[in-house]
């Protein structure tokens, strides 16, 4: 897989196949089995892994088109995968794993591997903000291992990850330790079964309790400080683009077969439904021209990236903006029977609300665009 085109084909068929059980996922707040192993299978979870050590090696924009292309079909689901394709994104361009680490999780992802970084906690929140994590890794008595504990929230995947780079404080530093899924001590609390948005990514709260693991499960030392993760904020807005496209083609599909009895035809017909899918879909064409130009506009090179970070800050948040607008307006386009599991219209509607909440995010996010904006007055 060399492009975005291939990607992108896969993502489709995959998408094609993920929406079949989307909607029972979501009234059963579960993450499908059936999605997890053919995201494995298909090799989608090692897009962004290089391709010296058994991935694609994947550009950011041809990532995020397939990624987009992904949540057309579960929102969910697409999450999921994007946690794995951000990470190794990242980390191939920051490598803040020590060498040895990065190529085994690399073929470890190549093989069907699932990962994501479980950071979040109950106190501290979003990892974003900085500080010491309540979580701690320290050293067993024969100096052999690690015993962790703590409480995660968030942790994306639940499950059916094999393999939590987990945020822990060891002596005094801000660590990142490897746990596998399975080992003694891990236990799950299913806190996100009646969560507003993404109910099928199982996002549920892990807690450590004396999880004991090797020595050099330890990959990561540092201070707290680390560069600016230019991928995790475009793939995540790969998750809200691509639900508010299928909105879009959600409610497109439902005024050609809505033929009221008296009117006799379908109601795209009308120019009111016309003028309203317009405003839907220039929405969409500005937020998807903005969001792959910031993406194309990734190098990789570490010297350019904060002067990425306001474009990145003003792509997300106008993603996220458009398809909170969009899911609504599709809404009332549809009528009562959008809020009723009759169409998927409302579960793209909540899904999409997440996109708010995660960093850059509100003030934060307007804030950094407008400093760049004067300083280019300057």
């Amino acid at each position: 897989m060399r492009n975005e085109e291939t990607a992108v084909a896969l993502a489709q068929q995959l998408a094609s196949d993920f929406a079949s059980r989307a909607g029972e996922a979501d009234k059963l707040s579960r993450l499908p089995a059936e999605d997890v192993a053919a995201l494995k299978e298909s090799g989608y979870l090692a897009l962004s892994v290089p391709r010296d050590l058994g991935g694609h090696g994947l550009s950011l924009r041809d990532c995020a088109a397939a990624n987009v292309a992904l949540a057309q079909g579960s929102s969910s689901t697409a999450l999921v995968a994007g946690m794995q394709l951000h990470l190794f994104g990242h980390q191939r361009e920051v490598r803040t794993w020590n060498q040895a680490s990065f190529e085994r999780f690399c073929r470890l992802a190549a093989d069907g591997a699932l990962f994501n970084s479980i950071a979040s906690e109950p106190t501290m929140g979003s990892p974003s903000r900085g500080g010491l994590p309540a979580t701690t890794a320290v050293s067993t008595k024969d100096g052999a291992g690690w015993v962790v504990n703590g409480r995660k929230t968030w942790a994306t995947g639940g499950e059916h990850l094999t393999h939590m780079l987990v945020r822990v404080a060891v002596e005094g530093k801000n660590g990142v330790i490897l746990v596998e899924q399975g080992t003694p001590g891990i236990s799950w609390q299913k806190t996100w079964r009646d969560s507003l948005s993404l109910r099928a990514s199982d996002s549920h709260d892990v807690l450590f309790e004396d999880v004991i693991v090797p020595r050099e499960n330890l990959v990561a030392v540092s201070d707290g400080r680390s560069a600016p993760n230019i991928w995790f904020p475009l793939i995540m807005s790969s998750v809200y683009l691509g639900t508010a496209i299928a909105a879009r083609n959600a409610v497109i599909q439902f005024a050609l077969e809505r033929v009221p009895t008296a009117l006799g035809k379908p109601i795209a017909t009308l120019p009111k439904i016309q003028r309203q899918i317009g405003e839907i879909d220039i929405a969409l064409q500005a937020a998807r021209l903005l969001f792959f130009e910031v993406a194309g506009e990734w190098d990789g090179n570490n010297d350019h990236r904060a002067n990425m970070l306001p474009r990145i800050a003003a792509a997300k948040t106008l993603v996220t903006e458009t398809a909170n607008r969009v899911t609504e307006k599709a809404l009332q386009i549809a009528g009562g029977a959008s809020i009723t599991k009759a169409l998927p219209l409302e579960r793209y509607f909540r899904d999409v609300r997440a996109g708010s909440m995660q960093p850059p995010s509100g003030d934060t996010a307007l804030e950094t665009v407008g400093r760049a904006a004067i300083a280019t007055r300057q």
